[in-house]
């Protein structure tokens, strides 16, 4: 199996000068419910967090854990979102930007680079920085980040749950599996729906 240098991506940033690097990551691109979240995450060069990985590929236990794992350990982090009205607006690929910059923009010391996770890079970002394709899984920063912003929004998905029980939203947390399609069909959209996601569904 091969060994993955968490670190590299920030190594490299360090040789070229920047010091203060962060990670960043978003969760909740695709669901038909709920806000859109981002997380920004400074990480000490070489903090070792075990079982650290994309947050997909962890159980939610596993991610709770990491979670005040990583909030303890970073030298800075911050978790912002974009609503789904923002979402509805601006549609989802500027929403998922308005997160991330507003993460990053919010960290209680600024960073100097970022790295980002995929292929584009937020526009308004305020910063220096690359995208790192498949990023979670290959960069330290990234994955921590990814962990923030997911175990972020599924608490936010429980609350919201608790006021709209009849969507089972602690279940799929807003993704469109069948039995949140038949909930929709049931009882049509609630606030929190994103509008624009539901077109197909709805008609």
């Amino acid at each position: 199996m091969e060994q993955i240098d968490w670190f590299a991506y920030e190594e490299a940033a360090k040789k070229r000068g920047f010091s203060r690097i962060c990670g960043i990551d978003e969760a909740g691109r695709g669901p038909l419910a709920g806000p859109v979240f981002a997380a920004a995450v400074i990480l000490p060069q070489g903090c070792v967090i075990e079982g650290l990985n994309d947050s997909k590929k962890l159980s939610e236990k596993k991610r709770e854990a990491l979670f005040d794992e990583i909030q303890a350990k970073a030298l800075g982090y911050s978790i912002a979102f974009a609503t789904e009205q923002e979402i509805d607006q601006i549609n989802i690929l500027q929403a998922t930007y308005l997160a991330m910059e507003r993460a990053c923009q919010s960290l209680p010391e600024p960073a100097d680079y970022a790295l980002v996770d995929g292929n584009r890079m937020p526009p308004m970002l305020g910063v220096a920085g690359e995208t790192v394709v498949k990023g979670d899984a290959r960069s330290a920063s990234i994955a921590a980040a990814s962990i923030l912003a997911k175990v972020s929004r599924d608490r936010v998905m429980l609350e919201i749950d608790r006021l709209y029980p009849e969507y089972q939203f602690a279940k799929h947390k807003g993704y469109g599996t069948k039995a949140h399609r038949e909930a929709l069909l049931e009882h049509g959209p609630c606030p929190v729906h994103r509008k624009t996601f539901l077109k197909k569904i709805l008609g």
